[in-house]
């Protein structure tokens, strides 16, 4: 079988709430807690991209705070699908959702939302690049490139 390679562009958000804690999502797909994220569809851009994520992932609408770096690392942004491996190019973004999130929406994608402190992220996490969470909790005004 021969399998495709391909690299692909994606964005990731990381939403706190008033007391610090970050929202995750227990993907269906995998079975995993991870931070929003998705692909950037054709015709849209990284800020479009990562608000349409949100939207489909939480119900919610968001603001967009901050570029916090992009990603793209072969070690971490590498998958591998039974039909093809994909590297992802990750703009990840700190954004805010407007009002209170519903965390019992769940849809086809979400089986649940929850917020959680900093220390005590689930241990199941999905794929993710090692800095994610030093690197959003970082307040310095830099853009970090990995």
């Amino acid at each position: 079988m021969n399998m495709s390679v391909q690299i692909l562009p994606a964005v990731a958000a990381i939403v706190f709430n008033s007391a610090g804690e970050i929202l995750l999502q227990k993907r269906r797909d995998v079975g995993q807690w991870g931070i929003i994220s998705g692909h950037v569809e054709f015709g849209e851009t990284v800020e479009e991209a990562v608000k349409r994520e949100i939207k489909e992932e939480t119900n919610s609408k968001a603001t967009i705070l901050r570029l916090i770096g992009v990603y793209l690392s072969p070690a971490s942004q590498t998958y591998r699908y039974t039909d093809k491996t994909v590297q992802y190019v990750t703009s990840y973004f700190e954004a805010k959702i407007e009002g209170q999130p519903d965390l019992s929406f769940s849809n086809q994608e979400t089986a649940a939302l929850k917020f959680f402190a900093a220390n005590d992220i689930p241990a199941d996490m999905a794929q993710i690049h090692p800095s994610w969470l030093t690197d959003a909790l970082n307040k310095e005004p830099k853009v970090f490139l990995r």
